[in-house]
């Protein structure tokens, strides 16, 4: 089960929304929310004094609109600096089982000269995140998408659906398989779909498969929608060095992986996972 929740917010509600969602489920029962609001740099004291006092207001609002079960608690945090220095740093210090924010939904160089936080401490942390676009529809969770290839970034972030969905009795996890050739498009032989699809049925999760061909970031939002996806979950392999992981990924920040494209075209929330191979 989830032990630590990072709930990144910033007054608008979206991170809070989402995570009452989730705090509907069995899964997420026990566990403690860490809510942090961070107070950029600034250099007149009057200043800081009038932002330390929103933000105090901010996590107060955010904290008494949680719906705890009697077994969640709540810390809150008002921190100062550089918000995506200050996220990564307080993540580095909690490791929570999952990291809940915002996000602009901006990607490729549009991302980096807009200092996106959510992508640069994506970029740098190893804990899964989950990003709540400013023009996403936030629902109930039924189901939950998640992207199966075989590989071990996908088998993981499958492991982390089942994490979310263990004990809730109307929750169901949609496959999905993007493969090149239209040819292959086939759900009940595909080795990844039929795999998974075995795995969950072993463990009595309700599961459907899809399967679709042509671009995988496209067709996953795609498929997303039309299987009105409550959330969207995609695993990114980590293949840099271990002495690079402290320094952003130039081509990841460009936006040339699958997990970034969909970060920022998917309709649902998204929730990125990130496996050091």
């Amino acid at each position: 089960m989830f032990e630590q929740i990072l709930l990144a917010v910033d007054g608008s509600g979206r991170s809070r929304e989402m995570m009452n969602m989730l705090l509907a489920l069995p899964s997420m029962q026990n566990l403690q929310i860490n809510v942090l609001h961070v107070i950029p740099n600034l250099t007149n004291s009057e200043a800081i004094a009038e932002y330390r006092l929103a933000g105090e207001k901010i996590v107060e609002k955010e904290v008494k609109n949680l719906r705890l079960a009697s077994g969640n608690s709540t810390v809150s945090m008002l921190k100062d600096g550089e918000p995506k220095d200050v996220v990564c740093r307080v993540a580095e210090e909690l490791k929570p089982d999952l990291m809940i924010m915002g996000s602009r939904g901006m990607g490729r160089l549009q991302a980096i000269l807009a200092n996106s936080v959510s992508q640069y401490v994506f970029q740098l942390s190893d804990s899964p995140m989950l990003l709540i676009k400013d023009d996403v529809y936030i629902k109930t969770i039924r189901n939950i998408m998640v992207v199966v290839d075989g590989s071990a970034s996908a088998n993981n972030c499958l492991d982390l659906a089942i994490k979310i969905v263990s004990g809730a009795k109307d929750v169901e996890i949609l496959l999905v398989r993007v493969v090149k050739r239209k040819e292959d498009a086939n759900a009940s032989t595909e080795p990844a779909l039929v795999e998974a699809s075995a795995k969950l049925k072993r463990m009595n999760i309700p599961s459907r498969s899809f399967i679709s061909s042509g671009d995988v970031g496209k067709e996953v939002c795609k498929l997303a929608d039309e299987a009105n996806a409550s959330m969207l979950m995609i695993g990114s392999p980590d293949r840099r060095p271990s002495i690079a992981r402290s320094l952003p990924d130039l081509d990841r920040l460009l936006g040339g992986s699958v997990s970034d494209y969909v970060r920022v075209n998917a309709t649902v929330p998204v929730l990125l996972t990130r496996t050091i191979e």
